[in-house]
């Protein structure tokens, strides 16, 4: 593999190795409401925020945070820690140049491009467009690696044949 596709699969893993070290912390964090008040955590939040508590869009907070439960955390927290390693493993898999880690990252990242641009056409913002544009770039990378990889072993093995004969 060329240099350049070496460097640009290495800047994707490590992408991705951030995206699991974000959701590892947040998991993590989710563990911190364990056994606490999460009702008054919240107003303290909200009046922190010099918002006031009796609004509707403090109200769903508050009244969110007073119905986790702590097996509610640790489910969240569950996922947390798969979708982290998920990321992990596709980070090192495209480290190392593996193949399945290619299809990985494609087929990952693919799945969210039909949400991202509902979102976008939903309630548009700069961080959204950014977003979207960096996984547009990233799955098509990818799906032009995978292709490329193939249209090369299939003229090897055309000119093996032809070689043979």
């Amino acid at each position: 593999m060329k240099t350049a596709h070496h460097q640009a699969l290495r800047s994707v893993a490590l992408i991705e190795a951030l995206k699991g070290i974000v959701v590892l912390i947040a998991g993590f964090g989710l563990l911190s409401f364990l056994n606490r008040d999460n009702e008054l955590f919240a107003e303290q939040i909200i009046r922190q925020l010099h918002l006031n508590p009796e609004h509707y869009y403090p109200q769903i907070f508050i009244n969110a945070m007073a119905r986790l439960e702590d097996s509610h955390l640790w489910a969240l927290a569950g996922v947390a820690a798969i979708y982290a390693t998920v990321r992990f493993v596709e980070a090192y898999g495209l480290w190392y140049e593996r193949r399945w880690a290619e299809w990985l990252a494609a087929l990952s990242g693919g799945i969210y491009i039909p949400f991202e641009i509902y979102e976008l056409f939903h309630n548009p913002s700069g961080l959204l467009i950014g977003a979207l544009s960096l996984n547009l770039v990233v799955v098509g990378y990818m799906v032009w690696l995978l292709t490329e990889t193939r249209r090369k072993r299939t003229a090897e093995i055309k000119q093996a044949a032809a070689d043979h004969r």
